[in-house]
């Protein structure tokens, strides 16, 4: 049995969310300075899907199905999509997007200026905030317990490290749309077509690049993500913050350990194992 679970991650306002194949485990501090952790076993798990073509939605779809089940677990999570800051500018970007569409840009301008507007604003808000913070938190804990040793704030499969190929699926999707349907490819179907197939595609050029790390190709697709990361999206947290995220991390390792080995007959080998942080 191999004791390194894979895990990702989501950083809340007062807290961090971790999960690996088959379970969540979540920790806040509350307002009042308490330390509140709940776990449940997930519902989807994009572990299960086979396609090529359904990876990426279906891990996109694994971690909105385990939001509301945060919630009512743990009613004083503060959910980074429900941050006031946040969802105004989230608000403003949707008009902008809107006016975008409208606009008689090609295709491809509309929809590479769309992507980068869906980023940059909130990455502007966002920056030194609690939720940066805890970021930084989450990718410290994360990248300490899978190197077994300390790391830095920065991970490299950050989901914004997507941004890269997210762009260059993008555009190549609209490149297509735009040469077999003409004006037909600026069309909602069209759109709609364009933005889940270049998800799917950027979801499996993200796979390539974290088993190819350091392969040219990988590493310019990697880089806007990687400055978006480091420059916005994470920031240095404090030791009360690392506490949360390791506290997370733990129980989900636990939790992992445990139903791993219950469907080895392990018989408890290594269920109750924690790692050394």
């Amino acid at each position: 049995m191999n004791d390194t679970v894979r895990l990702g991650g989501m950083a809340l306002a007062n807290g961090v969310l971790v999960h690996g194949a088959r379970h969540w485990a979540c920790a806040i501090r509350t307002d009042e300075g308490r330390l509140r952790l709940a776990s449940e076993r997930k519902r989807i798990r994009s572990s299960d899907v086979a396609s090529p073509l359904l990876r990426a939605p279906a891990r996109l779809a694994e971690v909105i199905a385990v939001l509301p089940a945060v919630r009512r677990a743990l009613p004083e999570a503060r959910l980074p999509f429900f941050e006031g800051r946040v969802l105004g500018v989230m608000a403003g970007t949707a008009l902008a997007v809107r006016a975008l569409r409208s606009s008689r840009l090609s295709l491809g301008a509309q929809e590479g200026l769309a992507a980068l507007l869906a980023v940059v604003p909130v990455a502007l808000v966002l920056r030194g905030s609690s939720l940066a913070e805890y970021h930084g938190a989450e990718h410290i804990a994360i990248g300490s317990y899978e190197h077994g040793e300390p790391r830095p704030r920065e991970h490299e499969r950050c989901g914004s490290h997507m941004l890269g190929p997210l762009l260059v699926s993008s555009a190549a999707g609209n490149a297509l749309v735009s040469t077999v349907a003409g004006s037909a490819g600026r069309g909602t179907i069209a759109r709609s077509a364009v933005a889940v197939g270049s998800v799917a595609v950027a979801g499996e050029i993200f796979a390539w690049m974290n088993h190819h790390p350091a392969n040219p190709v990988s590493r310019l697709l990697a880089w806007p993500g990687r400055e978006l990361q480091s420059r916005f999206l994470t920031a240095e947290p404090t030791a009360e913050q690392l506490e949360v995220a390791r506290l997370a991390l733990v129980e989900c390792v636990r939790l992992e350990l445990a139903d791993e080995a219950g469907a080895n007959g392990a018989g408890g080998n290594g269920a109750n194992s924690t790692p050394a942080l």
